[in-house]
């Protein structure tokens, strides 16, 4: 089989991939409820204070907190409660020197009132309270824009939405919120020896169970897209060069696994005009690009690192997405040797400050891939890393 004369180092495999590709124009305005794990299209400016007025912050009685310096518990102050009141609702009551007005955790603070007394703090008998300690100014109160300011930027461009991106919203009275379309990723799977199905004798006699299909389409959902399968095509030069000018013209980026190197089947990568073919990376060597065209892999672990390393890095180009790669630091629990020239894929489990590498090997090897929950890299110039060296995870 004719090798690789030149292998295309990472980092300017990736630069020359992400120079390729433009982000897409096209935004959908969708409601909260299906807003989850999309990619904010514009910055979000907040039309309200937040809270929109003082609130209590505990149960308790607003009074002036001036009426209140003079209490200890072997000599309490005396206030009339003049009203109560729930959160939700609101006091025409005005809070006068020697006056508070009951109140619930969220309600509004009355007029004239610039603190919150809470009830333990207090013995009532009647419309009498007994203050037992003072409150200063401000105290027990959620002041009006303490959360958020009327004109702040509270989300920004880029941002792949969370829980609590959009209750923010949510509290700000926004009921939709404008995204990123989701790229249109073509998936092709290739490769005689594959079937789709469980089928004992076939396996007996040689088949193998495609597995890549599903794995790509849960990361192309995982990273902001939207998969299109294109099915398990045999090793037929022709079918293959047809399905993939099918599905460069129908999507925004297209993944094909197999026919990626220089194999008597490998027809995939004649297909593409290819600007790399060949890189540095360790597992997935092969893989090649073009025309938004990912020629990769067959082996699910090269296709995983491949994905990791180039694919999802074109997807947040795409869309324009901040912050989608979670990283911590962590220590080796063993040593990580590579090679000079090699930009190693190390899959690791992070626990509790620590980094420890899946010792299984193998392109085609899955149960790696489900032991780790990271990966680190050892870039090209090294020869890896010693044990209880600080590296850096990337959590997947």
């Amino acid at each position: 089989m004719r090798e690789f004369k030149k292998l295309t180092p990472y980092r300017e495999a990736l630069s020359i991939l992400l120079n390729d590709l433009t982000e897409i124009a096209d935004v959908e305005e969708v409601s909260l409820d299906d807003a989850l794990g999309r990619v904010l299209a514009e910055d979000v400016v907040s039309p309200i204070d937040s809270p929109p007025f003082d609130r209590a912050a505990v149960d308790g009685y607003g009074l002036r907190a001036e009426d209140t310096f003079q209490a200890r518990e072997y000599s309490p102050v005396k206030i009339k409660v003049i009203d109560e009141i729930a959160a939700g609702e609101e006091s025409r009551a005005k809070v006068e020197p020697g006056t508070a007005v009951k109140l619930l955790t969220g309600a509004k603070i009355p007029e004239g009132a610039n603190a919150v007394l809470m009830q333990e703090m207090a013995e009532r008998k009647g419309n009498i309270i007994r203050v037992l300690r003072p409150v200063a100014p401000g105290q027990n109160v959620a002041m009006k824009g303490e959360d958020v300011r009327k004109g702040e930027v509270v989300l920004r461009k880029g941002q792949i939405l969370r829980p609590q991106d959009l209750a923010i919203l949510k509290s700000l009275g926004f009921r939709t919120v404008r995204v990123k379309r989701k790229p249109r990723v073509g998936i092709i799977i290739t490769g005689s020896e594959l079937i789709e199905e469980f089928d004992e004798e076939a396996l007996m006699h040689g088949r193998i169970i495609d597995s890549n299909s599903v794995m790509l389409k849960g990361l192309v959902k995982q990273y902001f897209g939207e998969p299109r399968f294109y099915g398990v095509l045999p090793d037929d030069e022709k079918k293959i060069g047809e399905v993939i000018r099918k599905a460069r013209e129908e999507n925004d980026l297209v993944l094909v696994t197999g026919g990626s190197a220089f194999g008597d089947m490998d027809f995939a990568h004649r297909f593409v005009n290819l600007l790399f073919h060949g890189t540095t990376i360790k597992p997935g060597r092969p893989i090649g690009y073009g025309e938004r065209t990912f020629v990769m892999s067959g082996y699910p672990a090269a296709v995983f690192t491949q994905f990791h390393l180039y694919v999802k890095h074109a997807l947040a180009k795409l869309v324009g997405a901040r912050d989608y790669e979670v990283k911590v630091r962590a220590k080796l629990t063993e040593r990580v040797p590579s090679q000079l020239g090699r930009y190693e894929f190390v899959k690791v489990r992070y626990e509790n400050g620590t980094a420890k590498p899946i010792r299984k090997k193998g392109s085609g090897i899955i149960s790696a891939l489900v032991e780790s929950n990271g990966y680190i890299v050892v870039p090209e110039d090294s020869e890896g890393y010693l044990e209880g060296e600080s590296v850096e995870v990337v959590l997947y």
